[in-house]
């Protein structure tokens, strides 16, 4: 019967290994778990055997993968059978397929307690691994006594007390306020003088959580420590089989240093020199090889390491350190690189070795353009951490060669780093300016607009930097490409100082409002209002006006007079009043006057920063570790005068309409003139411009402070939600919430569908931020969970609703954030066809007696998987010609456009990744676009788009889509509908209607006619 039970298994096992593909296998495993149920639910009487062998089955189906979720009750019952092959098949499986909540396990405490105080101690050393593994809090109330009995028990065998110990800790770290350790610290000294090293090793392991707990109730064990690392340095009495690769027991010497690091000092003397005597023979004794196993055993040295920062060795320990550490970041194995980068910057922040760790800097910029990210992160770390002035100029032109090659991952604390670097150790004001213009035209996505705002403050207080800066200005200008940030700093420049170049060639008033008028077409709202500020300015120093630019600048604030945005309308309106005063725009408008001096932002929230790691330890560093594989960045900064955060997640500087010239580290005025503040919103001039240096998002301040902010930038949260904030929640279920989001969740989700980073999701306890990066149909996401108040989040839960056509993986959220803390969960994304339908986020926390729960589009969308591609017309029209008709080319009249000119269509068909090719189409009125759309379905298939305008009607318009995918024709046709339709309508602008304006507006020929707009090409 044996023989036939576990030949049963082994076919099983032979089937499924047989299986051609993974649906024969699923076949066989449905099969197998249905025979399975039908023995356990209609034959009574099973032995303990019969359920043995079945429960084998149910463990190796579940090993595969599959759920199991039945059987349970089998499992635990084997746990009381008399045998030791059933007892063993109980233990073992229960410990797999429960986990320490589950009702059944409740069953298994008695008998779990029998096998312990047994005098059997194979089932000893079963029910200790079982507790060991999953034992909860009844098991810690039920078993705490009995286990910390066997463990100081004389009687009991080394194996025996070995698993004991390690019983132990799981119940003390699970559940330290049942598990009683009070007088414990004779017992952990008695036990420190153990000679078998496996119960010694067990017995340190669990000394260091009760240490991290109390150190207070250890200094008995101290000295004890130091005489096990004598014993071990001294290779006495050390088993063979405890010597790894020439080092004896280099697990027990981690382990001893670690619990030695939550002692905050040693001050005996003779123990304190023991120690560094152990601690010199493992420095001198330990050196990089080829072998991989012998490296691994040598983070014993990384161990000595951070005891010897931990205890502020003298400087000549320190330097052998860091020549150690030198010789780790120049091997080719990437693991030692990455802990040798990673030890000496911490070894920077807690101790005085700069001037040593200089020495390796050629090396470390090397390390710098590793291919692995997480070398260059720590090698980044550790340029900022040594920078002075001796050395700024090199480390920060090295960040910026870099900058231009860098992951987007990085570009955004690489220009944070390079921006606080430059301001804090520049030789000249000249060369902080060059730096920062350069950052801003490397990369002007990652750049905030604090970082800018600096560089007017130093422009506007020293006179002799404001000609450069204005030169420096005009040449950047002057770029085919112009990022939006670098058209706020020149125009505010120019607007300020281009009067200083009025001598030079290409610099009259006219070409510098040309220059800067070029770009206004491709700039948002925000520097829209500066450019309006700069052009007043322009006819301020322009006295006596020049009649033609007069009337080119007015022509232009008589445009804007009716634009919807009322910061731009009010600009419009006054600039145009005021630019009619003649000369008195001379003094209404002068220059800007200097700054009151202070203390720059950015470099004294770096200084804090410096401060405040300098006073951890290593062990403190360490204990920021968290289990979840999601980062935790844990904000250190006071509770009170947290400044609100924009969607890059660095602070919220207002608008430059918006701020006051007196206010405090903003370090820019209203742009360009005075004016009325609609809703001014000041900065709090205590309050930090950056939030935490070394993360993507800043972290803002307690509930009260973000309710004040709710109140001044939305309507309040008695209002109930528009009917755009109820599409932007999913109608999954009714929101009940009694805690209202900040802002308006559409604009979020809309304005996320067309950028990689931004805000998702805000609320007075929680901030959800998201980065992005795309290639072909996969993504990468990060979410950047965000605790604002000063007490932890609990309960938290996320979980991702992907529609059917995309395949997304969530890494493990921790269900605590802790206090003024950030949580980083990656999320994988791969797109298997072409769909609109969108990923939901389903997301819960609980803070004080409010429990919060919404569920939030994210903005995976279609276009995320296009790459503009540039298509020549030798190239277009064969491909136009061959889809003829639908489904793979189909065609749609679109009516309820907001009517837009041809330039802002092309814009606005860019940042949808489509790319729109000139001079394809024959007639001016039209635009044809092309991209390449990516899935697992289609690979890379060409997408052509042709945009027939009517420009007598510009609220309606003729599209043409075409593929080879009919599905993709069909998605991408409405979803380029539903983003022209959703754009808001702006009112038109006043004025005599034209003769085409006065006839009637109904649908025109050009448009109802299919043929009528078609050039003899496109037929």
């Amino acid at each position: 019967m044996a023989l036939s039970g576990m030949r049963g298994l082994s076919v099983f096992i032979s089937d499924i290994r047989n299986c051609q593909n993974k649906d024969q296998e699923r076949l066989r495993v449905d099969k197998e778990l249905g025979n399975i149920r039908t023995r356990f639910k209609n034959e009574k009487g099973l032995t303990h055997y019969e359920k043995k062998k079945y429960v084998w089955k149910m463990l190796y189906i579940f090993m595969l993968g599959y759920d199991v979720d039945f059987g349970h009750m089998e499992a635990v019952s084997l746990i009381s059978a008399p045998k030791y092959p059933e007892k063993q098949v109980g233990y073992i499986v229960t410990s797999s397929l429960l986990n320490e909540n589950h009702d059944f396990l409740r069953l298994a405490i008695n008998t779990v307690r029998n096998d312990i105080i047994g005098r059997n101690e194979t089932f000893q050393c079963l029910a200790l691994t079982l507790v060991g593994n999953i034992g909860g809090r009844d098991f810690a109330e039920s078993l705490a006594p009995d286990v910390q009995k066997l463990l100081i028990s004389s009687s009991c065998r080394p194996l025996v007390r070995k698993k004991a110990a390690l019983c132990l800790l799981r119940l003390f770290r699970k559940n330290s306020d049942v598990v009683n350790v009070d007088g414990w610290s004779d017992r952990m000294s008695q036990l420190l003088d153990e000679r078998d090293l496996g119960v010694l090793t067990s017995s340190m392991s669990l000394l260091v959580a009760l240490v991290a707990n109390n150190h207070d109730a250890y200094w008995s064990c101290l000295p004890k420590c130091v005489k096990i690392l004598e014993r071990l340095a001294r290779n006495q009495d050390i088993p063979p089989e405890y010597t790894y690769y020439g080092i004896p027991s280099p697990w027990l010497q981690v382990k001893t240093m670690r619990a030695l690091q939550y002692f905050p000092t040693i001050e005996d003397p003779n123990t304190r020199r023991a120690l560094f005597e152990v601690l010199q023979r493992i420095l001198m004794g330990t050196d990089v090889v080829k072998n991989v196993n012998k490296n691994n055993a040598s983070h014993v040295l990384l161990e000595a390491l951070a005891l010897v920062m931990h205890l502020d060795a003298e400087k000549e320990m320190m330097s052998q350190c860091v020549a150690l550490l030198g010789k780790f970041i120049a091997v080719r194995e990437p693991n030692i690189r990455y802990l040798g980068l990673e030890n000496m910057t911490r070894m920077l922040m807690v101790s005085d070795v700069q001037d040593i760790i200089k020495r390796h800097q050629s090396q470390i910029i090397t390390s710098l353009k590793d291919p692995d990210i997480s070398i260059r992160r720590r090698a980044l770390d550790l340029l900022y951490g040594m920078c002075d002035v001796s050395n700024a100029k090199d480390i920060v032109e090295e960040l910026l060669q870099y900058l231009s090659s860098a992951d987007f991952a990085m570009r955004e604390e690489l220009s944070l780093k390079a921006a606080i670097l430059a301001e804090k150790f520049a030789p000249d004001l000249s060369w902080y300016v060059d730096v920062i213009l350069q950052l801003i035209d490397k990369a002007g996505d990652f750049v905030s607009d604090d970082i800018w705002f600096r560089v007017v403050q130093f422009v506007t207080n020293n006179e002799d930097l404001q000609l450069y800066a204005a030169v420096k200005a005009r040449e950047y200008l002057d770029k085919p490409a112009v990022h939006e940030t670098m058209v706020k700093v020149s125009a505010y420049i120019l607007g300020e100082y281009s009067h200083l170049l009025a001598r030079r060639p290409g610099c009259s008033p006219k070409e510098i409002f040309s220059i800067i008028h070029e770009k206004l077409p491709t700039v948002s709202t925000s520097t829209i209002s500066i450019l309006l500020s700069t052009y007043a300015k322009i006819l301020m120093h322009n006295q006596p006006p020049d009649p033609e630019l007069q009337n080119q600048i007015w022509a232009i604030f008589h445009k804007y007079e009716s634009c919807i945005d009322v910061e731009i309308q009010q600009r419009a309106v006054e600039y145009f009043a005021l630019s009619r005063k003649g000369a008195d725009l001379v003094d209404i408008l002068a220059e800007m006057p200097k700054f009151p001096e202070r203390q720059s932002a950015l470099i004294r929230k770096a200084e804090d920063t410096e401060a405040d790691t300098a006073e951890q330890s290593a062990t403190k560093l360490r204990s920021l570790h968290q289990t979840s594989n999601a980062l935790v960045v844990t904000d250190q900064r006071p509770a009170n005068g947290m400044p609100p955060v924009n969607q890059l997640g660095l602070v919220k500087v207002p608008n430059m309409s918006n701020v006051d010239h007196n206010s405090a580290d903003q370090g820019v005025t209203e742009a360009n003139g005075t004016l009325t503040v609609v809703d001014p919103q000041p900065l709090d001039p205590s309050a930090d411009v950056l939030g935490d240096l070394l993360g993507p998002l800043a972290i803002e301040g307690p509930p009260h402070v973000a309710a004040q902010s709710e109140h001044n930038l939305v309507s309040g949260a008695e209002v109930a939600p528009n009917v755009e904030d109820a599409l932007a929640l999913t109608p999954v279920e009714e929101q009940k919430n009694t805690i209202q989001p900040i802002g308006n969740l559409a604009e979020r989700f809309n304005a996320l569908c067309l950028k990689d980073s931004g805000v998702l999701y805000e609320d007075p306890y929680i901030q959800i931020g998201i980065k992005a990066e795309w290639r072909a149909h996969q993504g990468r996401l990060v979410l950047f969970l965000g605790n604002k108040n000063i007490a932890p989040l609990v309960a938290v839960q996320a979980v991702i609703l992907p529609p059917s056509h995309l395949k997304m993986e969530l890494s493990l959220v921790p269900e605590v954030i802790p206090p003024r803390a950030q949580v980083q969960c990656p999320l994988e994304v791969v797109n298997l066809r072409p769909s609109r339908d969108v990923a939901v986020l389903d997301f819960s926390y609980n803070f004080g007696t409010h429990a919060v729960n919404v569920k939030v589009r994210l903005p995976v969308v279609l276009n995320k998987f296009l790459q503009p591609i540039s298509v020549s017309a030798e190239e277009f029209f064969p491909q136009w010609r061959s889809l003829s008709g639908p489904p793979l080319k189909l065609q749609d009249v679109v009516r309820g456009v907001r009517p837009m000119s041809l330039a802002e269509m092309t814009n606005l068909f860019n940042s949808f990744r489509l790319l729109v090719c000139p001079g394809l189409d024959p007639n001016a009125n039209n635009l044809v676009a092309s991209t390449t759309f990516y899935s697992e379905s289609t690979r890379a298939m060409l997408c052509l788009i042709r945009i027939e305008t009517d420009p007598a009607d510009r609220t309606q318009l003729r599209m043409t889509v075409a593929s080879g995918d009919p599905t993709l024709t069909l998605e991408l046709k409405e979803f380029i509908k539903e983003q022209l339709v959703s754009i808001p309508t702006i009112s038109r602008a006043p004025g005599p209607a034209t003769p085409q304006q006065a006839q009637p507006t109904s649908a025109p020929t050009a448009i109802s006619d299919p043929g009528a707009m078609l050039a003899g090409l496109f037929q």
